[in-house]
């Protein structure tokens, strides 16, 4: 790598191979001990102590036959409630369903896969939807974090996917993002997901998971916005620190996201240690929009700082969008920038 595309996201121009893909399904950094004890359920929220019950209950149900050899008096093991094959956490961002998602992929036994709806219509992008199928097939559990309804050619080819390897023995586990504040959104979201995969409806048991977002409980609601010049100081700090701190207009990185595939964007920031933006400003460009949201997913997933100049980062998208049929993902990202602008390195 060039010294040039260490200090900027922008000289780098990313791939990513189908195996590479397939290497990355598991929970991101942030999420990597997560499990059912360390999940914080917020006492004025019942539903989300009731969601853990109810995932301990469907990795026990995944396993409820005869144990091998037991004979006609061996000892059977005791059998769990029937449930479904498929869960689907449904509820406002920052309630932690990703954090419950990690803990049942965690609590649960392979083979097994965890990522994003990009992450696996990318796979099936880089190896073929047949290849993709037979990659998977076998496995006990499918875990879709951030499941999308915005493309209907991925959402049914998802459908197709997920059909397959349901109908193969693998349970499927996935999430959505609704705001808290919109009122019925998040029912809304679970029957759109329903629907759908209408072939596959029944095989879904939806949890519904309310609560505020946890990121908002113990920061100011506004994007931290550095000075031009103690934005730069900060950078050649960390960077004579030996830390990785990649420098960028934000203008520059916004085109230069348009030339990479969003299933590359983890790769724009491998090795780094965190981003800095300078120049900031609203967005009135739909799919520039939803690039940054699909950027910064990954960014956030990488528990990378961000140090911004210029526009607040949670004011990025204009009234229109956060008006709009995005609205969910917008909000989601405001929630994120705000968390990560106020985050720092640690030593």
């Amino acid at each position: 790598m060039t010294a040039d595309a260490l200090t900027s996201l922008v000289a780098r121009q990313p791939s990513i191979t189908g195996a590479e893909i397939v290497a990355s399904l598991a929970p991101p950094p942030q999420f990597a001990n997560a499990s059912f004890d360390n999940y914080r359920p917020d006492d004025d929220y019942p539903s989300q102590a009731a969601a853990v019950e109810a995932l301990r209950a469907f990795i026990q149900s995944a396993d409820s036959g005869p144990k091998k050899g037991g004979g006609r008096f061996g000892r059977r093991k005791p059998a769990a409630p029937a449930r479904k094959p498929g869960v689907y956490l449904d509820g406002g961002f920052g309630v932690g369903k990703t954090h419950l998602l990690a803990a049942l992929w965690h609590a649960s036994e392979g083979p097994k896969y965890f990522g994003t709806f990009i992450e696996y219509t990318a796979l099936i992008g880089a190896l073929g939807y047949a290849q993709t199928v037979t990659q998977l097939t076998g496995s006990a559990l499918i875990c879709i974090d951030e499941f999308e309804l915005d493309d209907p050619g991925d959402t049914m080819m998802m459908t197709r996917l997920l059909g397959e390897l349901v109908a193969s023995g693998t349970r499927v586990a996935a999430t959505s993002n609704t705001p808290p504040n919109a009122l019925g959104e998040g029912r809304f979201a679970a029957s759109d997901f329903l629907r759908e995969i209408h072939a596959m409806a029944d095989n879904f048991e939806t949890l519904r998971i309310d609560g505020l977002d946890y990121r908002r409980r113990g920061i100011d609601g506004q994007a931290v916005a550095y000075l031009p010049d103690t934005l730069h100081q900060t950078v050649a700090d960390l960077r004579e620190a030996g830390r990785t701190v990649t420098l960028d207009t934000f203008a520059g990185l916004i085109d230069h996201l348009a030339t990479v595939h969003p299933s590359r964007y983890i790769k724009l920031i491998d090795g780094v240690d965190a981003i800095a933006l300078t120049g900031v400003t609203q967005l009135h460009d739909q799919m520039q929009a939803l690039r940054l949201v699909a950027f910064i997913d990954r960014a956030y997933d990488a528990e990378l700082p961000v140090l911004a100049q210029g526009t607040p980062l949670n004011e990025a998208f204009d009234d229109e969008m956060l008006g709009g049929g995005y609205r969910k993902k917008y909000l989601r990202c405001v929630s994120r920038m705000i968390a990560m602008t106020a985050a720092t390195l640690p030593a």
